[in-house]
């Protein structure tokens, strides 16, 4: 057989093994093409997919017998190229190699605590994903870097590190401990490390000694994270490491499965897999930690090569729609790139291509809950899979578009049903959808007014589901371009993948876009782009120096020697000079922030002040503002790493026409499918009948074994010469919305007004200049009705909840008819509806034509770092009125009728510095471009609700917000309902007492009487203790937040949270309390702390947990030239179902924590360990979380604060769990002394002395005798039956996981 084949006309193969198929292509001798589907998994009729596929094809084309057992011959294959999850997978199901992980003594618990930020943060019980380590292997070592401003004088070795940066040796690898350790590991049958040792990305001498020395202990794989990936940050890189440690063994076991089926074990042929960033990379360098992406990265290549024209530049949106999720990404003549993203729990420091996952795809599960449509995020998966899947599954998108006529059952395959031999079933579908029409109409009917007459059919029920299903993804693409300061509308969307054909049109009008392309190998489009891509080598290394012309030496050698680096590499893999191009990119960003960016020079040539390379500051300054919309004059620019991709030149593109057509295309059959404005008439075209030339209008089918593409009414398909569809986007069929309740119409409008907050949050991220804002998140957006009452509210930042609502109607009391077109209100007053002092709201009226008062308000709040008082950061610990806090704003007009009212804000800024032993603000320069980011973001929300009013009517938008705040309402009755059924069954009444101390003995008290029969309740604080005379005073706001936190986690389930979350609910909160203080209170601990004890109060009085740490541990630090701030993890409370998890943010805060390596890079301090406090967390049936230990070693003179609370009483346990332990603040001085700090203090600290801080654990739950579930009906939280959630990835999902971790 191979001697029919010449060397020159070989096989070529492609494959993507995913999770579900295995896709191939191949292009033949003579250039013929073919493509298959096969199971991944069919263990009945082979071992391996992708090689089962190449040995089919081989033998249809040959005509010779390959048996399936028997060795391919790969002298008739070119190469073969390969994309697969078995990374990603092993990843997801925590299936990888045993593996430990060796760490700087001190950090054992590191990798556990990670940035301590919990996933969701309205779960009460927190669910993190396993650790990827069994064991942990403390070494005793430690470099130190080395700084000018340190006065404590040792005595030790200088070792240059990579970066141009000094260290000092502090402590040598004990050798002998660490062999004695390692000879344990080896003994418990673990043969794979990953190791990360602080400041190791630069200096790596002694991560090497270990490796060496695992090496020849017989460790038969070692990772070390300054040869994985050298970035400074110790909790990525060492995540990081610990992926290549777990995957890698899995792939290269894989590989040798793969290979072994091949003659010469695939020796002589050229294999080469697909790495997360898009590039081809040989088997034997193909790590875990560049595997993640690796199927999804071969469709971004696909439709970039295939879609992309560089004569238009449009650029290009990828929509890849499957079972459980659909991705999305985006691509402008370059591959956009992320370097750091967490998947799965483990944040990956790798170049990977930014794709974005959306929980909505075909298996997406539909729900309808107290009067709204909810698509997802829970999937039915492949099993059970929709109900049309014939094996118990719930409804689904699938079931939606089955039932609409959108799929036909005829073209699909018989492999459904438990035997997998029957065809979808239709009739258990609409079965399935006639039941919850019936729930639909049910709930319309109870309705006061219209809503009550309009009954549903069950075609509009499905087609409610697809239209909020649409929305929910549009979601993301909005953002993925607005983020970046793009327009979404001058977008091509790509669509592959099995299931987007069916939503491609409606995304696309939904979106503004004119345009989709749908290629002709679409549902193999991964496959097919893994022909099309480049094998790429990279080569990177951390530097520290400021981008000036001193350093353009240094970075032009660098670069030259990472070129030369990846050429050679490419050379050895057998590819010329002329196929080689080498690109480099410097990580840069301002000196004194953390948004770097990875920056090419290619449209910036050199210039007589910069790199021979091109001019990088030129284009990181150009890219700045693209995205941010201004740069910072006058700021030191500084280099992170050098980067140099290097890229081998080789697809294999298949250009191959099709036959021109020579009439009109011929349909099949002709349907009946259901539209948004009832049935049609659908004609139904084969993708074998149709060719180039072919114009099919809508409403049409076009299908094929693999894919169904839905051409809609007023749409245009027509086939290119390649034989790919595109389809022209027509205005859509327009149907009047009216001010009556519409089931569909409210979840939409749900999802629009939620877009409309999370816009203006993405403007104001853009456009500020604060690390808080821009970098932290600290911030929140939303927009208010005419009342003044919140419709919707982006991010949900705990603190933040609700408590904008009395700032706007506030100032609508004080201002009355005093509102112009123009006019901007700032306001941060606690008796203004303002949480502390540093939270500073800017609101403006939203003014529409014709209407002479506002119609609508939007606000955003931002956190500034210092606006006076006394002390740096605004935060004193030991404040005692409002006025030592900073600078106030009750009721401010900022802009006034279209004026800046510069002048005068000034003044207020400045006016702290009256005050005895206090300061105006700090940094006024920051504050005011904040506040105009702030405006900005502002009238970025004007702006699209005027568009959504010029779209609906300004009627129908008040009206939709008003029945969005009622669908709130309706989901905290039912809840309350609820509640109140339990808790009548299980003590005999529906009232609730609970109270609870501040350290000073202050009282919270509470009562809450629920009214059963109309779900509403009353939470009464009558009892709790007068203001004090401290700082622990809570604002009535933050009173109103921490009810509306508790309220939504009890509900289970995302509501929106706005105005009428609290209608159900009667809040008393007796005048001149500690939860509402008189205007002159300090209020800053109460913000931060008493925020923690109300939800303390609330939890306990329902009995859904035992109480969490607590506190948020606030630890402040510096001089007149540095200033630190930073809250602290502890222990979360335990429940009926669940232990609680240790190092963690509970409930009111969930901020992410300073990387070590950055803390000792920018400050003073040596971190001397920070992990877990074993045996702080109570027992109980089920524990409550551990709190966590962590030191500071002052270099310098410094001042110390510190602002915390459970260091007197405990965290509560419920139902007999014992309470967690309280915190404790130590102070070690250098001379031996050992003095507690108490709760809040301020002291002086000088080098040589260590803090010492232990934070609270949760209490737990049950006694340690109890039987599982004993208190299981006293927990409200509905944690339902486990179903399958898609692994959420991409700088969208990182973005709003950063906002929520403010």
């Amino acid at each position: 057989m191979a001697d029919k084949v010449s060397m020159l006309s070989r096989f070529q193969f492609a494959i993507d093994r995913g999770g579900t198929f295995t896709d191939v292509w191949a292009r033949c001798p003579n250039n013929e093409i073919r493509v298959l589907k096969l199971l991944s998994e069919d263990p009945a009729n082979y071992d391996d997919a992708p090689r089962e596929g190449i040995r089919r094809i081989l033998e249809e084309y040959t005509g010779k017998p390959c048996q399936a057992d028997s060795l391919i011959d790969t002298s008739l294959i070119d190469w073969i190229r390969m994309g697969t999850t078995v990374a990603t997978n092993a990843l997801l199901e925590r299936k990888g190699e045993r593996m430990a992980l060796v760490i700087t003594k001190g950090f054992r618990d590191l990798l556990h605590i990670g940035n301590q930020s919990r996933p969701h943060i309205f779960d009460l019980k927190i669910v993190m994903p396993d650790k990827l380590y069994e064991e942990v292997v403390e070494v005793e070592e430690r470099l130190v870097l080395q700084q000018d401003m340190c006065q404590i004088n040792k005595s030790c070795q200088k070792v240059m590190g990579t970066t141009g940066e000094q260290l000092e040796v502090w402590q040598e690898v004990n050798v002998d401990k660490l062999k004695a350790d390692l000879q344990e590991l080896q003994r418990k049958g673990i043969n794979s490390l990953a190791v990360v040792f602080m400041h190791s990305y630069t200096c790596d001498i002694h991560e090497r000694r270990v490796g060496q020395l695992a090496k020849e202990m017989g460790f038969t794989h070692v990772s070390l994270s300054s040869d994985v990936m050298p970035m400074v940050r110790m909790v990525p890189r060492g995540f990081t490491a610990c992926a290549d440690a777990y995957l890698t063994p899995c792939i290269m076991r894989y590989v040798a499965g793969f290979s072994s089926g091949f003659t010469g074990g695939c020796q002589n042929t050229k294999v080469l897999f697909m790495q997360s960033d898009g590039g081809l990379t040989p088997v034997q360098k193909f790590n875990g930690s560049r595997a993640i992406l690796s199927g999804p990265a071969g469709g971004v290549v696909g439709y970039a090569v295939t879609s992309y024209s560089a004569e238009t530049g449009r650029a290009i949106i990828g929509f890849d729609m499957g079972g459980t999720s659909t991705d999305v990404s985006r691509y402008a003549g370059q591959f956009e790139h992320v370097f750091e993203t967490t998947t799965a729990g483990v944040t990956i420091q790798a170049p990977q291509l930014d794709i974005n996952t959306v929980a909505a795809g075909g298996g997406s599960m539909l729900f309808f809950r107290s009067g709204m449509f909810v698509v997802g995020p829970e999937s039915a998966g492949a099993h059970p899979g929709p109900v049309c899947y014939k094996k118990g599954g719930p409804l689904t998108i699938t079931d939606a578009n089955l039932c609409l006529g959108r799929i036909l059952p005829k073209f699909f395959p018989s492999i459904f049903g438990e035997k997998e031999d029957q065809p979808l079933d239709k009739h258990s579908t609409l079965q399935a959808f006639t039941k919850l029409t019936q729930e639909v109409n049910d709930f319309l009917s109870s309705q006061p007014g219209d809503a009550k007459k309009k009954s549903m059919t069950v075609e509009e029920v499905a087609m409610g589901f697809i239209r909020v299903a649409n929305e929910t993804m549009c979601r993301p693409i909005r953002a993925l371009t607005e983020a970046k300061g793009h327009d979404t509308s001058r977008h091509l969307l790509a669509c592959f993948g099995g299931a987007g054909g069916q939503h491609a049109c409606a995304i696309a009008r939904s979106l503004g876009m004119t345009r989709v392309f749908i290629h002709k190998y679409a549902s193999i489009l991964s496959a097919y782009g893994m022909a099309l891509a480049d094998v790429v080598h990279e080569a990177q290394e951390p530097c520290a120096k400021e981008y000036t012309s001193a350093s353009f030496k240094y970075v032009d050698d660098r670069i030259k020697a990472l070129s030369n680096e990846c050429r050679e590499e490419l050379k050895s893999q057998g590819f010329q000079n002329h196929q080689i191009e080498t690109q480099p990119f410097l990580h840069l960003r301002y000196q004194k922030t953390d948004c770097a960016l990875m920056c090419s020079a290619e449209a910036f040539p050199a210039m007589s002040n910069s790199s021979s390379y091109g001019d990088f500051k030129a284009a990181f300054l150009n890219r700045y503002n693209t995205e941010f919309g201004f740069t910072l004059k006058d700021r030191a620019v500084i280099i992170d790493d050098i980067r140099v991709r290097g890229v081998g030149r080789s697809h294999a593109a298949s250009d191959v026409s099709t036959k021109v057509a020579t009439g009109d295309a011929k349909p099949r059959m002709v349907t009946k499918c259901f539209f948004e404005d009832g049935f049609h008439d659908t004609s139904v075209y084969h993708m074998d009948d149709i060719t180039s030339g072919h114009v099919i209008k809508g409403p049409a089918i076009i299908t094929d074994v693999n894919s169904t593409v839905l051409i809609e009414p007023t749409c245009t398909a027509s086939i290119t010469r390649q034989g790919d569809i595109e389809i022209v986007i027509g205005e859509g069929l327009h149907k009047s919305v009216g001010t009556e309740l519409d089931a569909i119409q409210l979840s939409i409008f749900s999802h629009r007004f939620m877009s409309i907050a999370e816009q203006m949050g993405r403007v104001l991220q853009r456009t500020s200049i604060s690390t808080n804002i821009k970098e932290r998140l600290d911030f929140s957006c939303a927009m208010f009705g005419p009342d003044g009452g919140l419709v919707a509210n982006a991010p949900h930042i705990p603190v933040h909840l609700g408590a904008m609502q009395e700032t706007v109607q506030y100032q609508m009391r004080q201002l009355g008819d005093n509102f112009r077109k123009g006019d901007v209100i700032l306001s941060n007053h606690p008796s203004a509806g303002g949480s502390h002092l540093p939270d500073l709201t800017v609101i403006t009226p939203v003014f529409y034509e014709g209407e002479k008062r506002p119609v609508f308000f939007v606000a955003s709040r931002g956190h500034h770092a210092d606006i006076g008082g006394i002390t740096p950061g605004s935060m004193p610990a030991n404040s005692k009125s409002i006025e030592e806090e900073g600078a106030v704003f009750m009721s401010f007009k900022v802009v006034e009728e279209g004026v800046f009212m510069e002048e005068a804000l000034i003044e207020k800024f400045m006016d702290p510095g009256k005050i005895p032993g206090s300061s105006g603000s700090r940094n006024l320069a920051d504050n005011l471009s904040d506040l105009h980011a702030q405006i900005a973001a502002n009238q970025r929300g004007i702006k699209l609700i005027s568009e959504l009013i010029d779209e609906y009517g300004l009627n129908v938008v008040q009206a939709y917000m008003a029945h969005i705040q009622n669908n709130a309402e309706v989901a905290v009755g039912d809840m309350l309902r609820q509640i109140a059924k339990d808790t009548r069954e299980r003590t005999g009444t529906t009232k609730l007492h609970a109270f609870d101390f501040m350290d000073d003995g202050s009282k919270i008290a509470l009562t809450v009487d629920i009214d059963e029969q109309k779900g509403t309740a009353v939470f009464d604080f009558s009892g709790t203790a007068f203001e004090v005379h401290g700082n622990c005073n809570a604002p009535r706001a933050v009173t109103l937040s921490g009810l509306i936190y508790c309220l939504r986690c009890m509900v289970g389930h995302d509501v929106p949270l706005n105005q009428g979350c609290l209608k159900p609910v009667h809040a008393i909160i007796p005048k001149g309390s500690i939860l509402d203080p008189s205007e002159h209170a300090a209020v800053v601990g109460g913000n931060v702390l008493t925020s923690q004890r109300i939800v303390d109060v609330v939890l306990r009085a329902f009995s859904v947990c035992a109480a969490s740490q607590g506190c948020m541990n606030n630890i402040t630090f510096g001089d007149s030239n540095v200033g630190y701030y930073e809250t602290v993890a502890g222990g979360a409370g335990a429940g009926p179902t669940w232990n609680g998890h240790s190092g963690i943010h509970s409930h009111m805060t969930n901020t992410r924590i300073t990387d070590p390596e950055i803390v000792e890079r920018r400050y003073p301090i040596v971190v001397r360990c920070f992990h877990l406090n074993p045996g702080t967390g109570g027992r109980g049936r089920h524990p409550g979380g551990d709190g966590v230990v962590r030191e500071f070693l002052f270099r310098k003179d410094l001042t110390l604060s510190v602002l915390t609370e459970r260091r007197v009483f405990r965290p509560y346990g419920l139902y007999g769990g014992e309470d967690g332990r309280s915190g404790l603040n130590l102070l070690l001085y250098a001379d031996g002394r050992v003095v507690s700090l108490g709760g809040k203090n301020s002291v002086d600290v000088g080098p040589g002395d260590v803090f010492h801080l232990e934070t609270p654990g949760g209490g737990g739950y049950g006694t340690s005798d109890e039987g599982e579930g004993s208190h299981t009906k006293e927990n409200t939280v509905d944690t339902g039956p486990p179903r399958k959630k898609a692994f959420l990835k991409g700088s969208v999902h990182e973005y709003r996981m950063a906002q929520e971790s403010s």
